[in-house]
């Protein structure tokens, strides 16, 4: 069994795979990130190896203690990846765009792939038939986009993330809800129709926290799987230690 850690912005998630089947899945704030890590081992004691993502913030004696229970990777630039990474600057490519690039090697192998991650950020990460990977573009994200409104205007209220009922809103509130929730389904159908002009084979990979929110109203044709990077990873932990 390995166990899957991915450190995000906001939250751990932690997930339990055997034979590269999801078993269960787990979500830590970054303060309780050893202690479920812990619960998570005794009741898995089976768990052998594990990987860990990390962008957000892990300090060393983290990681040492995490490697104290089991054998453990640190995903980084210089782990060996399973697609030909032509990023220019490659060392500063985030380790999760890898899992979720090497996910799209496992399961849509020889195929040109958009992965559209929705989080904090939102990620485009485009990876084409013959396995070499581009990169993409990184915007703000949903909830990003609502702070950044609150932040830094003087009496904009912060809302919390909701479908406007039309596009014209009438209120301040419903005209924020449709300048954010719009305005990322606008920009992801047109990402996509951008690629769509030259890969007219292209698979669309949906994934990330706002998946659910998201994909019931993009205009595109997408798969839709909010488990993507952790599968990436699992697929990146077997990779290395084959």
């Amino acid at each position: 069994m390995n166990l899957i850690i991915d450190v995000g912005n906001t939250l751990v998630k932690l997930a339990v795979f055997q034979d590269n089947v999801l078993f269960e899945k787990f979500v830590t704030p970054h303060d309780g990130f050893l202690i479920s890590i812990r619960k998570v081992l005794n009741k898995y004691p089976i768990i052998s190896k594990g990987i860990i993502s990390s962008v957000g913030k892990l300090n060393e004696e983290d990681v040492l203690a995490v490697a104290s229970e089991i054998d453990i990777l640190v995903l980084n630039s210089e782990t060996k990846q399973p697609f030909e990474n032509l990023y220019k600057t490659p060392k500063t490519l985030g380790v999760d765009r890898i899992a979720l690039v090497s996910a799209s090697v496992q399961q849509f192998s020889n195929s040109n792939v958009l992965i559209i991650d929705a989080g904090t950020c939102i990620t485009y990460d485009f990876i084409n038939t013959e396995n070499e990977y581009f990169g993409g573009a990184i915007s703000p994200g949903i909830r990003l986009r609502y702070k950044s409104l609150h932040n830094l205007t003087a009496n904009l209220p912060l809302l919390e993330s909701k479908l406007p009922e039309s596009i014209i809103g009438n209120t301040t509130d419903s005209s924020i809800h449709s300048g954010v929730v719009f305005g990322v389904l606008k920009e992801i159908d047109g990402v996509i129709n951008d690629y769509k002009e030259k890969y007219s084979d292209l698979t669309v990979i949906l994934t990330g926290g706002d998946t659910n929110f998201l994909s019931k109203q993009l205009k595109n044709g997408i798969f839709a799987n909010s488990n993507f990077l952790l599968e990436g990873l699992n697929f990146i932990l077997e990779y290395n230690t084959q």
